[in-house]
């Protein structure tokens, strides 16, 4: 008979709190504007954080309740904006595309090289190291693929000794960026082709030494450009991509071949 008890007791304890959790699961449901799930359906789900949000869940909400901009899919790109548009009654035109670019072109053949690492498999590591790691350039890559691994697009390698993104693949996530320990990885515009492929703002002779593609700041790429795109600002040039056209005298002029035109 108590086994009895018991067992009603437990069922009507049980349907009391079902009804109770019921009624607060309406009470105090928070309100979710129907926008959000349709611009989630929108996003490519890759949650790679390009847009500047945790993933593609956060973007959609962003969206919605704090107004940012509907066109900072770059997985998406245009497709994705327009559909984003639809959506919200607007019309949306799509994001210049970014991309990473790695600013250094110290690989094997032009960069020399201090001592031998041993042991030492990332660049994180490698750069703890004496002299920040064993390049005779201090500000270059170290080549041991940091940023490759923490890449979930595949759109970085290392070829002869260096980190080089391909453009087609790359997402603009900016995990690359973030892990890079010389801070030589920057988001560029994938339209504007010149490229500055340096990060070194010593100057002297030794710059040269230690690299042969070095940007060694002779300004003769900020005197040549028509369009003053070109500054050489603490040592190092950079290209300002607002006046860029791509006419590529800056390439032409650079002794060192630190400017280039890159296709991908």
């Amino acid at each position: 008979m108590n086994i009895l008890y018991a067992t009603l007791s437990l069922g009507v304890l049980g349907l009391v709190f079902g009804v109770l959790l019921g009624f607060a699961s309406k009470a105090f449901e928070v309100k979710v504007d129907p926008k959000i799930p349709k611009l989630r359906e929108c996003l490519p789900g890759a949650n790679c954080g390009g847009c500047g949000f945790a993933g593609c869940d956060a973007y959609a909400e962003a969206v919605v309740m704090e107004g940012a901009k509907p066109n900072l899919c770059s997985v998406g790109g245009a497709k994705t904006a327009e559909d984003i548009g639809e959506v919200l009654g607007i019309k949306v035109d799509s994001a210049e595309k970014m991309t990473a670019f790695v600013k250094c072109n110290g690989n094997c053949d032009s960069a020399k090289v201090k001592y031998d690492l041993e042991g030492v498999t990332d660049c994180l590591t490698a750069s703890l190291m004496i002299d920040g790691g064993s390049k005779a350039c201090s500000y270059g890559c170290l080549g041991l693929g940091s940023c490759v691994s923490v890449c979930e697009f595949g759109a970085l390698e290392i070829v002869n000794g260096i980190a080089k993104v391909n453009m087609d693949k790359c997402t603009n996530c900016g995990a690359c960026i973030n892990i890079c320990p010389k801070g030589l990885i920057e988001s560029v515009p994938v339209s504007k082709k010149v490229r500055v492929e340096c990060n070194n703002i010593e100057i002297g002779r030794h710059v040269k030494e230690n690299c042969s593609a070095a940007c060694i700041g002779c300004k003769l790429c900020e005197r040549n450009c028509p369009k003053e795109a070109v500054h050489v600002t603490n040592n190092l040039a950079k290209v300002d991509y607002d006046k860029c056209v791509n006419c590529q005298i800056c390439t032409k002029k650079c002794p060192t071949g630190a400017i280039k035109l890159v296709n991908n």
